[in-house]
């Protein structure tokens, strides 16, 4: 078989929700053609490693993680690799209408507007393993989220399917129902360096990136949007023709890259949309989505060695610090339960809700 899918014991541990000790199971899907391999675990139905060769032949593991299941469950993880949800992104002052009624969720964004789910959000519990497919290389993750949970109504059924096929690329599907009227916005939360998760923000700054986006959401001081739209023509978030990322955070009037690109994508079919590129180590990364925005996330809030903070201590001791890595969060625009002209992330009893995101790695030698 091309595709391998193998399953160990990754730790254990409380969930938040049920307060049951439960295992956390790690799930290693290894291509033998590409030399690929994915390590999924059922705490936040997260991403811990992801492994591709470069131009020499040598492998290297391209997202930021922990080696333990408390490094998950630190203080000082940024969400590395996880699912969020019930909304990915910010809910403005923690509230929105649905159905004519005030929905107020958990604040935990400067203790005025909701940020990735909430103070438990998806990220948080150990999801349940429905189906083991090592015919087809997939594993389908779910967690049944309660009735008010973070303020959300209905009781929520999410599935994660996590599949990687013959060619090495790794797709992640997700799907949603409700028994109330509801909002959703799923995403993964994958840190990326095509150099190597402990490569750091010189070998970030390498990096060519492409976004086929002719506009963004605008935002406040607080990263909230205000419901317009900035062209990119004649600006640094113009990324529609491919660029160097390490010039591109130079000239941008702000800390680095942290908006939502409005994907240029009328089907709703899953198409192109982003691409990242490491000249020396010949790496490339390739980002397909049906989703109709994509944040793009350069580390800017994990510690700055300038300012002599300290690092995240992730995998092997790695240190990862500002601008260490990037992030392509595929999703609704953020606070769509909040403007009327964004796409909506309102979901209904008999409806499903659908996200799909594939990852394509190859080498090439320019």
């Amino acid at each position: 078989m091309v595709v391998e899918i193998f399953e160990d014991l990754f730790g254990s541990t409380v969930d938040p929700l049920d307060k049951k000790t439960k295992d956390v199971r790690r799930f290693t899907f290894s291509n033998s053609d590409t030399k690929s391999s994915v390590q999924v675990i059922t705490w936040g139905a997260t991403i811990t490693s992801l492994k591709v060769v470069d131009n020499k032949g040598e492998i290297a593991d391209i997202v930021c993680g922990f080696d333990d299941i408390k490094g998950y469950q630190g203080e000082n993880n940024p969400y590395f690799g996880a699912t969020i949800g019930r909304i990915c992104n910010r809910v403005a002052n923690g509230k929105f209408k649905l159905e004519g009624k005030e929905i107020n969720v958990t604040k935990n964004w400067n203790n005025r507007h909701q940020l990735h789910g909430g103070l438990i959000g998806f990220d948080k519990v150990v999801w349940d393993i429905e189906k083991v497919d090592k015919k087809n290389g997939s594993v389908t993750l779910t967690h049944i989220n309660p009735d008010g949970h973070e303020g959300y109504p209905g009781e929520l059924k999410a599935t994660v399917v996590f599949k990687m096929n013959k060619i090495g690329s790794f797709q992640v599907n997700f799907f949603a129902t409700t028994d109330k009227t509801t909002a959703v916005n799923l995403t993964n939360h994958s840190y990326f360096n095509l150099a190597g998760h402990d490569a750091g923000s010189n070998k970030l700054y390498e990096h060519l990136i492409k976004i086929n986006a002719d506009k963004i959401t605008i935002t406040d001081e607080d990263s909230i949007p205000t419901g317009g739209f900035m062209n990119v023509e004649n600006t640094p978030f113009d990324l529609r023709q491919i660029d160097n990322l390490g010039v591109r955070l130079r000239i941008l009037d702000a800390p680095g890259f942290d908006d939502n690109f409005c994907v240029n994508n009328d089907s709703n079919k899953t198409i192109k949309i982003a691409k990242a590129y490491h000249r020396p180590s010949g790496r490339w990364m390739e980002v397909s989505s049906d989703q109709p925005g994509v944040q793009f996330y350069t580390s800017n809030f994990m510690p700055d060695s300038v300012k002599n903070e300290s690092p995240i201590v992730g995998k092997g001791g790695a240190k990862y610090w500002k601008h260490g890595a990037f992030c392509f969060e595929t999703q609704k625009y953020p606070d769509s339960v909040n403007h009327s002209n964004f796409p909506t992330t309102v979901l209904t009893p008999g409806e499903t809700y659908s996200h799909e995101v594939v990852f394509n790695f190859g080498v090439c030698d320019d």
